[in-house]
């Protein structure tokens, strides 16, 4: 696997020896025993969408996270698992519970009133948790309020009362206030008057001492991460993450010289050293200067010099043949001395802090065991359009298309001359046509230089106002102002010597969902608008209807052709060109981007039609032009 990454710095997540520690973890649980997997800290640096679609596979039935927006970007990346918010949200963060559909820690009275006034205005209900301070004295309501907090929280509408917690404060390292912290909570649980679905209590460590065994829901952390906070339980618990880079140099050092910031170390005796391109930006703890243990070619070497921001240096007099761009692991790759427990006891530090900052400046590779499945951004987040401005969306949009096309020049004429146009006021809701059908029919008549023209135009479409406007100008520039408003539905160009009174065009009828609409006509000398409105309107705003508009004009024969182009996005496409026996050789020409860019054409007798697959996409300034 190494040979294939070619970077300064990787972390590989083994989702493999993830699963391997569950299973472990999970041969704790008591008959009915269930298990929420913690996933908060982005999984404790390991990455929270994997983690938690892992550990779900596995049989977890919740997922818990610090704070609604750790929630929302799981929703957001797909996972639809019940997610507990354990530490306490903020009244600002209830909307985006609701919305999001999670889970939050409830320990105050007037929290929960506003919760629940939010959940009945939302008209839904809220799952909530109760958190009860057994005597960790963080969070939570202290233990004596407890019970007539559950009474008030029950009694309000719109919130439901799936589960009560605790916490312990020290269950790797202290049995008996564990057992006094287990003993207080079974009492107060014995004083509800109903239990709730959940009753949980017990982290990894506490569900491995034998506590929480009334509960039916235990808390997986750290020790599903591979790290050993008790002790004994290293050769049974994988370390899910390794954290590498590679040699960038490879020196010489003689005896009594120093290496790094303030002469902190300096050589016994003549050797080698080597730079690794990586220091406390990337993670590596700065404690760990002249103390940290590092794996090269299977030899343990030591750190030597302080940890700097970009590059920490190693000892090679145990590796005589390093050279660059040989692979150095860090942390990981079931090396006892390079386990996160054991870098951390070095300086006395947490193996939970080292595991969320290992790696900032890294690509995160997913594994299982040898095989890489995927990997993630260097910034450890997944693209969320909502974090970004306008004007910064912009530059990304645009900056994506020129990666994924190999090309700036094709990427940015992409964007600007398609997307755009889409996006030049941040106000405009962008909407698009479906179903599009426009069927034009030419007939002779006393008149030896137009043909009369039937038009009939129906679609799908989400209505944005409570009218629209029909237009018909005599010149290209005229015309071309009603494509810049969106309230403008039809367009129609007539020829310039005649005049766009009602003469020369004229709705024969226009609709919404089948009943007509009223229309009013706004005469200009090269232009005709005609407003078309209708009381019922206002109750059909923002909802897809269907639009019909039928025309009687006149079209000039000796223009020997008919455009008929696309002017917003549009699903699904048919146009039919009718035309009377004179006109015996009509050619049609397409012009089409979207999904399908010859779409086939259907010939009948004085008659063409051109027609999409109803899912397909046509982009604007798409159409056909009927030679005759």
């Amino acid at each position: 696997m190494q040979h294939t990454i070619h970077e300064r710095s990787w972390v590989e997540i083994d989702l493999a020896a993830f699963r391997q520690n569950l299973v472990f973890l999970k041969s704790f649980l008591q008959p009915g025993q269930d298990f929420l997997q913690i996933v908060k800290a982005d999984a404790y640096g390991h990455g929270a969408k994997e983690i938690a679609e892992a550990a779900l596979a596995e049989g977890a039935v919740y997922l818990g996270v610090a704070n609604s927006e750790e929630g929302k970007l799981l929703r957001i990346q797909g996972i639809d698992a019940r997610i507990l918010i354990l530490s306490p949200s903020l009244p600002e963060e209830i909307d985006e519970i609701i919305k999001y559909d999670l889970d939050p820690a409830v320990s105050d009275i007037v929290f929960a009133k506003t919760l629940a006034e939010s959940a009945r205005i939302a008209e839904t209900d809220v799952r909530i948790h109760l958190k009860i301070d057994t005597g960790m004295h963080r969070s939570g309501i202290r233990l004596e309020d407890a019970l007539n907090l559950y009474h008030e929280v029950s009694g309000l509408r719109n919130l439901v009362v799936e589960g009560v917690f605790s916490h312990f404060s020290s269950a790797e390292s202290d049995s008996i206030f564990s057992s006094l912290q287990e003993e207080q909570f079974v009492a107060l649980i014995a004083k509800l008057p109903e239990k709730p679905r959940y009753i949980h209590l017990s982290n990894s460590a506490g569900t491995i001492g034998g506590f929480g065994k009334i509960c039916n829901l235990a808390r997986f952390g750290i020790f599903s991460f591979g790290v050993d906070t008790i002790g004994g339980y290293s050769a049974r618990l994988a370390p899910v993450m390794s954290f590498k880079s590679t040699l960038s140099q490879v020196k010489t050092v003689l005896a009594g010289e120093s290496v790094g910031y303030n002469r902190d170390w300096r050589a016994p005796k003549d050797g080698k050293y080597g730079i690794l391109p990586i220091g406390y930006a990337d993670g590596y703890d700065f404690l760990l200067s002249n103390k940290g243990k590092v794996l090269v070619q299977n030899n343990i070497c030591q750190v030597i010099g302080r940890v700097s921001m970009d590059m920490i240096t190693i000892d090679l007099s145990e590796v005589p043949n390093a050279r660059v761009g040989d692979i150095v692991t860090l942390l990981g790759a079931n090396e006892p001395e390079l386990r996160a427990e054991a870098l951390a006891g070095i300086y006395q530090g947490s193996a939970y802090e080292l595991l969320c900052q290992v790696g900032r400046r890294a690509r995160r590779y997913y594994k299982s065991r040898d095989h890489i499945l995927h990997s993630a951004p260097i910034a450890r987040r997944d693209f969320i359009a909502a974090d970004f401005g306008n004007s910064k969306l912009n530059q990304i949009i645009s900056s994506a298309l020129a990666k994924r096309l190999e090309s700036a020049e094709i990427g940015d004429l992409i964007y600007k001359e398609i997307l755009r146009s889409f996006f030049f006021n941040k106000d405009r809701d962008v909407h698009y046509r479906r179903s599009f059908a426009h069927e034009i029919s030419f007939s002779t008549m006393n008149n030896a230089a137009f043909y009369q023209a039937k038009t009939r135009l129906s679609y799908l479409k989400i209505l944005g106002n409570n009218y629209f406007v029909v237009a018909c100008a005599t010149s290209d520039e005229s015309l071309r102002r009603y494509f810049m408003r969106t309230d403008v539905e039809y367009r129609w160009l007539l020829d310039a010597a005649l005049d766009p009174g009602s003469e020369h065009f004229k709705v024969d009828s226009v609709r919404i969902n089948g009943f007509e609409l009223f229309t009013q006509m706004n005469l200009s000398e090269d232009s005709l608008e005609i407003r078309c409105s209708h009381p019922k309107l206002d109750a059909l705003i923002g909802t897809e209807v269907e639009f019909e508009i039928s025309t009687t004009t006149l079209y000039p024969k000796n223009s020997h052709q008919l455009s008929v182009f696309i002017s917003e996005l549009t699903q699904g496409v048919q146009i039919t060109f009718g035309f009377p026996e004179e006109l015996s050789r009509v050619e049609p020409v397409r012009i089409f981007s979207g999904q399908e860019k010859n779409p086939p054409i259907i010939r009948e007798e004085n008659r063409i039609t051109l027609k999409t697959e109803a899912s397909e996409w046509v982009f604007p300034l798409s159409g056909v032009v009927f030679t005759y």
